[in-house]
């Protein structure tokens, strides 16, 4: 039975469809998008005079959708396919997403959606909705945290080179080709400007507060960082809409944006920072010290929760076979649950500079992870820390590549990170026992199908060797 809800359960409203509409009459279309587990977005595409019935009464949306693995494939062990029959569960809009999209022709929009039951409850395998639930966590202890993530990625040519890899995209000002590092040289981010303005402009069409673009540790690597909101929530949504419009912007000039954590082995990876903080009513920053205390203690027992919830974590901020390339000794990714300040070799990072912006600065996630789940998982460690009290231990200093860690065991492969997730009660909490569920199905599902491939470095090695 399709129950009716007068109210939208995600809080968007039809007068937000009609503002849009009146004051974008050009649009013809738009994306509605959902995002999966694995960060992926899927929806479909709507005429411009479905967008009002989207904001009045949901749209059905088949629950499978949660249930996909990163090629799209059904994964049965969800829970999420024949089990429930695949039926239909109501997807409502994100307020604030409804957004044009720049540069299509003809012109389209977007709006960001969240899954429901038809009854108006939070489908509870929806990663969006997770993080919802860590925030509510927090509210009713009178903390409201903040954030911004850090977008690092490749921009690769859509050619392979003449042994088969990826290689750096060639400037799209004058298609001049550097495979230098570049890191941080200006001159170097010239060649893409007509890139970087286009993703600019995007940005500002779509309200989203991005600011500083460098060139980074790698040929061909970026960083865009994002302005510090209030609403972590919204500081999610940021990540997941900018990394869209990098996509479809870099596809525009020719080139590709890629999102792997680790695309060209001998170069560093990319990462995904969170920066997050906790305010209270008073919206005074409850990290921030005070008097002549070095560090505040709510600061301390935030660092011990991640520190000790870290290795129980790393599927969530490390969800890909590829992702664990990235773990390299002295490529600025972690590979220890570490904590110091201003100090890049560690795992969480307490940035220098004015005390009242004193923030955690969460480094092990690759840019291939969810953000939605990257951050509903810091909370609940976060959480873990006020609530029991924890101690994170003595600051590292200096490298924290060469620091002793015995305290807690990392996983040493995805494997062993699937393994630890599935054990996790802390994790389960987390993510709450469905999308827990959902979840660990879906990288046990991606880790059978690599690891039955036989690619051609097996070939390389054996072949004619054994």
């Amino acid at each position: 039975m399709d129950n009716a809800i007068v109210t939208s359960p995600s809080g968007s409203s039809p007068a937000e469809a009609q503002a849009f509409l009146d004051a974008h009459p050009e649009i013809e279309a738009f994306d509605i998008v959902l995002t999966d587990a694995n960060g992926v977005g899927r929806g479909k595409i709507v005429r411009r005079h479905e967008l009002k019935s989207i904001f009045e009464g949901g749209r059905h949306m088949p629950i499978s959708i949660l249930g996909l693995d990163i090629t799209g494939e059904d994964v049965h062990e969800t829970g999420l396919i024949w089990t429930t029959g695949d039926g239909d569960l109501r997807a409502w809009p994100i307020p604030g997403t409804l957004v044009p999209l720049y540069g299509t022709n003809p012109p389209r929009g977007q709006v960001l959606m969240a899954m429901y039951h038809l009854d108006g409850q939070p489908m509870s395998s929806d990663p969006r909705l997770a993080l919802a639930r860590q925030v509510d966590i927090l509210a009713a202890k009178g903390l409201y945290p903040a954030g911004a993530f850090e977008l690092e990625f490749f921009l690769l040519a859509n050619e392979r080179d003449a042994d088969g890899k990826v290689q750096p995209a060639r400037a799209v000002l004058d298609g001049r080709v550097s495979g230098k590092t570049e890191v941080y040289s200006v001159d170097h981010l010239h060649g893409m400007e007509p890139l970087f303005s286009d993703i600019y402009a995007a940005a500002k069409a779509q309200g989203i507060p991005a600011e500083t673009v460098i060139s980074e540790y790698a040929p061909g690597q970026y960083e865009l960082t994002l302005n510090y909101r209030k609403d972590v929530m919204r500081a999610a949504d940021d990540l997941v809409m900018l990394k869209r419009l990098v996509r479809a912007q870099a596809r525009r000039h020719g080139v590709t944006a890629c999102f792997m954590a680790k695309p060209i082995e001998k170069y560093a990876g990319s990462g995904m920072h969170f920066h997050v903080s906790l305010q209270d009513k008073a919206g005074r920053n409850v990290f921030a010290e005070a008097g002549g205390e070095s560090w505040s203690l709510p600061l301390l027992q935030g660092l011990g929760g991640l520190i000790q919830t870290m290795a129980e974590s790393m599927l969530v901020f490390a969800p890909h076979a590829n992702s664990w390339r990235r773990f390299v000794s002295q490529s600025y990714a972690p590979v220890a649950p570490t904590w110091g300040v201003n100090n890049r070799s560690v795992a969480l990072r307490v940035p220098a500079g004015d005390a009242r912006n004193r923030r955690i600065e969460h480094r092990p996630s690759g840019v291939d992870a969810n953000p939605y789940l990257i951050a509903a998982t810091v909370l609940a460690g976060i959480i873990k820390g006020l609530d029991e009290g924890l101690d994170p231990g003595p600051e590292t200093t200096g490298n924290g590549y060469e620091a002793a860690v015995t305290r807690t065991t990392m996983p040493a492969d995805w494997r062993a990170a699937i393994e630890a997730a599935k054990a996790s009660s802390f994790l389960k909490g987390a993510l709450g026992e469905d999308l827990h569920r959902t979840f660990v199905a879906i990288k046990q599902s991606e880790y059978l199908r690599v690891a039955r491939t036989v690619s051609e470095l097996d070939y390389h090695l054996y072949l004619h060797e054994v």
